[in-house]
């Protein structure tokens, strides 16, 4: 302690600088380091302008690169100190199970898939806001309380997607895509008496999994919250689906990457995860029955109303 305090700031600093070329090596590590965590942060919170091939991304990561590079050669006799810091802001992140050094993987790892993949959001123009048709029926459908309704979704969830097991932050919408995975294998399609609309509640129609697609979409929205999920339905010319919410753009990433790579590989190979974007920034993911995946293609794009169950 005596010793350090009788350095001189110059003999300090001379200490505390890297020599060359190690500065520059480190240097560039670092910027690589910092760079991708914060054009993660970047390219979940800045507008996807849609360019081809992502160009708009690999040019704010370029942007982002320099300016650190900039930054940190300003700062290369503290390297050392930014170095450190940095990996203690990571590992005591890791260690308090929040963002660490697996998460800044994860969050890369399913950018990078995404951005690969390039999934298809529809913009769609609603021409004109209809109201639901049945409302006070399909919603008096909607047994989502019903011991029956809950009790199978329960089924479901341990028939499917039970080993999956590292994706924490999923669960519930894990669990929502068994219950589409169970209902959709099992649904037979059986249209409704002649000149008549009959709305089938949820409990009925699990008996036989039957029905039309309204019967389908009641049932599968009542599963749907029976285990926590958020669901609503769309209604468009002649036809009516479900939606299971999924949140933001980070979260969307995420669940791209579970339908493609560990859930619905087959079915999901070679084609697109299709969204729709609400008012308010929220990604909802398509459970159609003519759906072989979560975000598969819609039967009918112009949507005329909205239910969204609470």
């Amino acid at each position: 302690m005596i010793a350090l305090k009788n350095l001189t700031y110059k003999e300090i600093d001379n200490q505390l600088t890297v020599k060359k070329p190690w500065d520059i090596i480190i240097i560039f590590i670092l910027n690589i380091l910092l760079a991708i965590p914060i054009f993660i942060i970047a390219h979940q919170n800045f507008i996807d302008l849609n360019w081809f091939w992502h160009i708009d991304r690999i040019i704010l990561f370029i942007i982002i690169v320099i300016s650190l590079q900039l930054l940190l050669r300003a700062i290369r006799k503290i390297i050392l100190i930014g170095v450190f810091f940095y990996f203690i802001i990571l590992f005591v992140g890791t260690i308090l199970g929040n963002y660490g050094f697996k998460s800044v993987y994860e969050d890369y790892k399913y950018m990078m898939y995404y951005m690969s993949e390039n999934p298809n959001p529809q913009d769609i123009i609603i021409s004109k806001l209809l109201p639901f048709p049945n409302k006070s029926k399909v919603v008096d459908a909607i047994e989502y309380d019903n011991p029956k309704v809950r009790n199978f979704a329960i089924m479901a969830t341990t028939k499917h997607f039970k080993g999956v097991k590292e994706y924490h932050d999923y669960f519930t919408i894990i669990q929502c895509f068994a219950v589409f995975k169970e209902i959709n294998s099992r649904w037979n399609y059986v249209s409704d008496p002649k000149n008549k609309d009959y709305i089938a509640s949820a409990s009925e129609s699990i008996r036989y999994l039957s029905g039309d697609c309204d019967d389908h979409s009641i049932l599968m929205a009542s599963c749907v919250k029976s285990i926590g999920g958020t669901a609503r339905l769309i209604h468009t010319d002649g036809h009516i689906y479900p939606e299971i919410l999924i949140g933001t753009k980070k979260e969307f990433e995420a669940i791209n990457y579970l339908i493609k790579k560990e859930l619905f590989v087959k079915e999901s190979y070679g084609k697109s995860i299709k969204y729709h974007i609400d008012d308010r920034g929220q990604i909802w993911l398509n459970l159609d029955y003519t759906a072989h995946y979560p975000g598969g293609p819609f039967l009918h794009k112009e949507i005329l109303g909205v239910l969204t169950l609470n």
